[in-house]
């Protein structure tokens, strides 16, 4: 073989190797969770941030109550 035909062989078999992994659709899911997980994040992220009085407070009464019974039940 000489090296045109050797240089054309190897890059048709890299095309059928980049067209097969194009097709491959297994790490979609992944990418799907990730988008989910950034875009969840992104909501707590924005009720803390902007809940001047609501979620946030609650939140951190609940937080400030439990830490008192703990403490008071330890001797």
């Amino acid at each position: 073989m000489n090296m045109l035909t050797k240089a054309t062989v190897h890059t048709q078999l890299w095309i059928n190797d980049f067209r097969a992994m194009l097709k491959d659709e297994r790490g979609v899911t992944a990418v799907e969770y990730a988008i989910l997980a950034v875009a969840m994040s992104a909501m707590v992220l924005a009720v803390f941030v902007t809940d001047a009085a609501g979620l946030k407070s609650a939140l951190t009464g609940a937080i400030a109550t439990i830490t008192t019974n703990i403490t008071n039940a330890n001797p």
